[in-house]
């Protein structure tokens, strides 16, 4: 189980559910629905450049039919062979209209699915993203919505585009069958081998789209290793696993191969099975026609016609193969999706929910329960009261429930049982935004995001002007080591801040903090990890930001807490101690014991800030 964090990290691969084809598809038109004029203009254009294709085999057929009458007319060629090249220009003219309006429609969409998703991915719990590897979410943010533009681009204005060009031709093939001869038998001869056709694709699909969700899966197992163990090369390297981690690596990675030949496999009977069937069809028509030529019941010229249709009827009826391919791989992704957008485990504010207006900073636990998991309490009838800008520092060993305590109080998860009270008010009441502006986090881990020193304190929030980000810079010291950087605050921060000290990383993030003028700090280990040059740097800038308004802090070295108003001692949940550093010693209780430890290691250091 993951402390803090909220449960194991699982793939939801493993619970995706089997949503109906109709039931996506109907969800997927949801999206198109604001484009519905766009759609409208592109199937306009669409059947207008389908009647253009289909007119130009019958004007071929009329050429050679030329050839054949016995007073031959080069002008009616002639007319004949500038139709057919005007239908030419002007279907090239629609499809080229076509594409271009469907194309804005359909990458407007996806920028619509893909916007939803972040949004939706934003809002929902620490303990819901603790759980999804981030491999996979951005998979699904990237490669799943990408796959979905082709549904919107391609597959809905080109599956109907085939369809409407195979009924047709197959209209336009027995309707001159039954006008040139009284009846339809080579029409029924040569189209013998659709059904056939139809029923292979059929079965084609329905094995494909079980190998593209195999693909897809493992996709998003190579995308989840990757992201973690990229972030985490450090430790690899140190540890020297990287033999181990590359066999891990090797292994996905032919599983993803084994899916791909899978797949390459059945296109390769596909194809040619197509090609065969297609063959056939010609075969039939030669043979059945040629004999009806040579018998004189028709012409070459509307064998040559039939040809032409025939010809044309198997490159939509191919395009219709493959466009069901792209369907099935648009339904898949779509599934996995929807799965994300289906599970919603926000925390949320209540329809009549408080704003803070006049912040004190009184905070209250009442008989407190919490467990990230089911009854594996993390917190065990947990009160304490801490007054408005009073300074409060949690101590106990690993997993006795410090840092959950901190979490609890900004809503990060909610509790089971008991209450907790911010200025008299249950914080499940509270509007959650409105109650997190109040709380300044400084983390002992500080997240910097690729950008600059400027955008790391505002966030890109422009509201806050270059004057109060500096003035918070100079306040908490930062302005030490940003003055001495070529570019200040524009200078470059590349991922995660691995270009600066943990100290300098650890004082931008108490800039950023004070540009956003909290109302009451929490230090959740800050100051741990600091170098030895920076650290009276950052615990003078601490001194600073303790007086903004009520504190809480999680410490380990117990000489930097000695100045707080009150201490809670933390065991296995539990609080077993509460006092000020005076009160606690004289106790000679599990305080005094963690004292006399840390004291024997060396001596305290005088009385300094830190946050924890």
């Amino acid at each position: 189980m993951m402390r803090g964090g909220g449960g194991n990290r699982v793939s939801p691969e493993d619970n995706i559910r089997n949503m109906k084809d109709r039931v996506i598809l109907k969800r997927l038109l949801e999206f198109a629905v604001p484009y519905k004029w766009q759609f409208v203009l592109t199937f306009t254009l669409m059947f207008l450049g389908i009647g253009l294709q289909l007119v130009q085999p019958f004007l071929f057929g009329q050429a050679f039919a030329i050839f054949e009458d016995a007073a031959f007319e080069p002008q009616r060629l002639i007319n004949l062979l500038v139709i057919y090249a005007a239908t030419t220009v002007l279907s090239g003219f629609v499809i080229y209209n076509q594409q271009m309006i469907i194309q804005r429609a359909g990458q407007s969409i996806i920028y619509d699915i893909r916007e939803k998703t972040f949004n939706h991915l934003e809002d929902q719990s620490i303990n819901y993203l603790n759980q999804v590897p981030t491999g996979v979410l951005v998979t699904r943010i990237t490669n799943d919505t990408q796959t979905l533009s082709e549904m919107y681009t391609s597959v809905l204005v080109n599956m109907t585009r085939d369809i409407v060009t195979i009924l047709g031709i197959i209209a336009a093939i027995v309707g001159i069958n039954y006008i040139n001869t009284g009846n339809i038998n080579l029409a029924l001869v040569v189209l013998s081998t659709i059904p056939v056709l139809l029923l292979f694709t059929y079965f084609f699909q329905k094995v494909n789209r079980k190998i593209y969700r195999q693909i897809r899966f493992h996709i998003s197992r190579v995308n989840a290793y990757l992201s973690e163990h990229l972030s985490g090369m450090k430790i690899v390297q140190i540890f020297n696993q990287q033999r181990n981690k590359y066999k891990t690596f090797v292994d996905i990675s032919n599983d993803l191969q084994k899916a791909d030949m899978k797949q390459l496999l059945a296109f390769a009977i596909y194809r040619p099975t197509i090609y065969m069937i297609r063959i056939a069809s010609f075969i039939l028509l030669f043979l059945v026609g040629g004999l009806e030529v040579l018998s004189g019941a028709l012409a070459v010229s509307l064998v040559i016609t039939y040809y032409t249709y025939l010809e044309r009827l198997f490159e939509p009826i191919q395009g219709f193969a493959e466009q069901l391919n792209v369907l099935q791989s648009a339904l898949v992704a779509s599934e996995r999706i929807f799965d994300i957008l289906g599970k919603d485990e926000r925390i949320t504010s209540p329809a009549d929910a408080v704003t803070v207006t006049d912040f004190k900073g009184e905070i209250v636990f009442e008989n407190v329960w919490f467990a990230y998991e089911k009854e594996d309490w993390i917190l065990q009838d947990v009160s304490f009261h801490v007054k408005p800008g009073e300074s409060v520092a949690f101590v106990g060993a690993t997993g006795a429930g410090k840092t959950t305590i901190l979490k609890l109080i900004t809503r990060e998860y909610d509790i089971q049982k008991g209450r907790i009270l911010v200025d008299g008010i249950d914080i499940r009441r509270y509007d959650l935004p409105s109650l997190r502006r109040q709380f300044g986090v400084m983390l002992q881990d500080v997240f910097l995001f690729t950008g600059t020193i400027a955008t790391n304190i505002r966030l890109r929030d422009e509201s806050i002007d270059q004057s109060t980000m500096e003035q918070a810079c100079e306040y908490v010291n930062a302005t030490h080591f940003i003055d001495r950087l070529p570019d200040k605050y524009e200078e470059n921060v590349v991922e995660r801040g691995v270009n600066y000290s943990q100290g300098q990383r650890q004082l931008l993030s108490f800039a950023r903090t004070l540009t956003h003028q909290p109302n009451a700090i929490i230090l959740d280990e800050a100051t741990a990890n600091i170098d030895t040059e920076t650290e009276q740097i950052i615990q003078e800038s601490l001194k600073k930001i303790m007086t903004i308004g009520t504190t809480l802090i999680v410490a380990h070295r117990l000489s930097t807490i000695q100045h707080v108003d009150q201490i809670i001692v933390m065991h296995k949940g539990k609080i077993v101690e509460k006092g000020n550093h005076q009160a606690l010693l004289k106790e000679r209780g599990m305080y005094y014991n963690l004292y006399q430890i840390q004291f024997k290691e060396g001596p305290a250091k005088p009385l300094a800030l830190e946050g924890a």
